[in-house]
């Protein structure tokens, strides 16, 4: 068992202005995990402080870039160092299955990489051509930190999250407060080291697990210059209502109710092998989830069949077994409220293919749910337009490709989606009418160079690459 008394604020640790610890429990089974402390309002009065002390102060977002470069480069190569140790903790943590922590990995350091390669591109400060030759002037435009960034991520997929906030904030020369969610405190605190490893100065950033109405106190805190979210589309409504109050800068990655379209030429095996990992990674507890499976009427009953056998296929139990594809939901009232959901569809006249309400056999010392999917479901029903964030699968049926794609867009939602076709172009051109903002072909995985982000209620924003980069800057023109 872990325990952490004290809050890294500003690269120190500090004592908390709390001593009590939460006790961090198992998903599994229950067992104490750890504890550690957690960050009150007080705690982020002194992190918002000495970041902004350190930001007006000018150390950090004066250095130069290729300083800068070298600093969240020597982070990326920690984290590489402890990857084995940071897969198996977050899988103790939440109850996500080792393979999927561990496979996250390399995503890692290819996300790291695409901002790294963003920053050594980005002019930085760039002499514009201009559009009359003979103006009397020249436009110089500076790429400016924006100040200082809190960057408030959920518990589903930390590392992932944090660090997607963290760096391009860093490279970018502002100050960051990144605030996190309890359930994360041990594997966020081993974030928290390996920042203090890295180099940065002092003030630079504070790691501060805390709850809802801390994060809120953060995000209206006056010396807060920017927003950076990753959760659920409610709160970032709220979250998005308070920024407008102050004019803070925000970015929003919220939620999604992604379609995956299986056109009739599409190889079903292969794309039902797809399906379990773009359907059902990380026990179905992800914004991009391809949860809306869309089947050509002629192929229905074979798509349903199918689907029904992969999931039955797979392995629930303990995530630290390496045989287990589906662990258990994160926290106790997660698995209440996806029970609930499949509870809404047998309610709402849906067929259930495969699962049901049952807690499976064997497993009711934990947050389990046993993976479900419902056939003859309608784009009305509410499982088939709210996210439940669980391993619940919904397939829908429709006539031809519009058909398909007027039901891939009926959703509040726009965050991902995937097409399956043994045409590639034909599912290309499928994929350029899906409203949404990132959209495989036969199962590609998502690359980091690109942007991420979402359409409509799945944020502001995007993430990744170049165009995250800029997330976390400020254009400046100076006309000499």
């Amino acid at each position: 068992m872990v325990t952490h008394q004290q809050l890294f604020i500003g690269g120190t640790w500090t004592e908390p202005s709390d001593p009590a610890l939460l006790d961090l429990v198992s998903p599994h089974d229950g067992a104490l995990l750890g504890r550690a402390a957690q960050a009150q309002r007080a705690d982020v009065d002194r992190a918002v402080a000495l970041a902004r002390r350190a930001f007006d102060e000018g150390h950090w977002p004066n250095t130069p870039p290729a300083e800068r470069i070298a600093v969240l480069r020597r982070l990326a190569a920690l984290r590489e160092e402890r990857a084995d140790e940071i897969a198996a903790l977050i899988s103790a943590e939440n109850g996500s299955a080792l393979w999927f922590t561990r496979a996250g990995q390399p995503g890692l350091t290819r996300q790291a990489n695409a901002y790294l390669k963003a920053a050594e591109e980005l002019g930085w400060e760039k002499t514009l051509d201009p559009s009359d030759p003979d103006a009397p002037f020249r436009s110089v435009v500076r790429h400016e930190a924006i100040g200082v960034v809190a960057a408030v991520i959920p518990w589903n997929s930390p590392f992932s999250a944090a660090l997607a906030k963290v760096i391009p904030a860093l490279l970018a020369g502002n100050t960051v407060l990144l605030k996190v969610s309890p359930e994360n405190s041990l594997s966020m605190n081993l974030l928290a080291q390996l920042l203090e490893e890295s180099g940065l100065p002092e003030g630079v950033i504070s790691v501060l697990p805390a709850d809802r109405e801390t994060s809120e106190y953060l995000v209206t805190h006056p010396g807060v210059d920017k927003i950076a979210f990753t959760g659920s589309t409610r709160a970032g409504r709220r979250i998005a209502s308070l920024a407008g109050e102050q004019l803070k800068r925000v970015s929003l990655e919220l939620g999604g109710k992604s379609a995956a379209i299986l056109l009739p030429d599409a190889d079903l095996g292969k794309a039902v092998r797809g399906l379990q990992f773009s359907s059902l990674l990380n026990n179905g507890e992800a914004c991009i989830a391809q949860t809306r499976i869309l089947a050509p009427r002629s192929r229905y009953a074979e798509v349903a069949t199918a689907v029904k056998e992969m999931v039955e296929s797979l392995r629930v139990g303990d995530p630290a077994d390496e045989k287990t594809f589906i662990g258990p939901m994160v926290r106790r009232d997660q698995q209440q409220r996806v029970l609930d959901y499949i509870r809404v569809g047998l309610a709402e006249g849906a067929r259930l293919v495969a699962g049901g309400p049952e807690v499976p056999l064997g497993l009711e010392g934990g947050n389990y749910v046993t993976p479900t999917v419902f056939a003859d479901v309608d784009s009305s029903m509410r499982i088939a337009q709210e996210e439940i964030f669980g391993p619940v699968l919904v397939i829908l049926a429709y006539d031809d490709e519009d058909d398909a794609v007027r039901i891939a867009n009926d959703s509040e939602y726009g965050l991902s989606g995937g097409v399956w076709s043994g045409d590639e172009e034909r599912a290309f051109a499928i994929a350029r009418r899906i409203r949404a903002g990132t959209v495989t072909v036969n199962g590609a995985p998502i690359g980091f160079d690109g942007p991420f982000g979402g359409f409509k209620a799945s944020g502001i924003g995007r993430e990744y690459g170049m165009a995250g980069l800029l997330q976390y800057t400020e254009a400046k023109t100076v006309t000499v």
